[in-house]
């Protein structure tokens, strides 16, 4: 999660990419399978501007699929 915060007690945050390999995106499994590419490698960095710039799955799916799951979107008072 990119928050600071802690997670509120009785709950776990959002694990990134969690929604991605759930639902088996194909371009996660290719990150996936890279063998010697590690996050930040050009050949990594090249499949994962695919997910920054042309993603497969809408909000719309991701956010139901957080439903679904149990997730709740919550925001600091602050």
């Amino acid at each position: 999660m990119s928050s600071n915060q802690p997670p509120i007690p009785g709950y776990i945050d959002y694990q990134r990419r969690e929604f991605c390999k759930d639902v088996k995106c194909e371009i996660q499994t290719n990150l996936d399978n890279l063998q010697d590419a590690k996050e930040g490698s050009a050949s990594y960095e090249e499949i994962r501007n695919i997910c920054k710039t042309d993603c497969r799955y809408t909000t719309y799916q991701f956010h139901h699929w957080l439903i679904e799951k149990g997730y709740l979107i919550v925001r600091s008072k602050i």
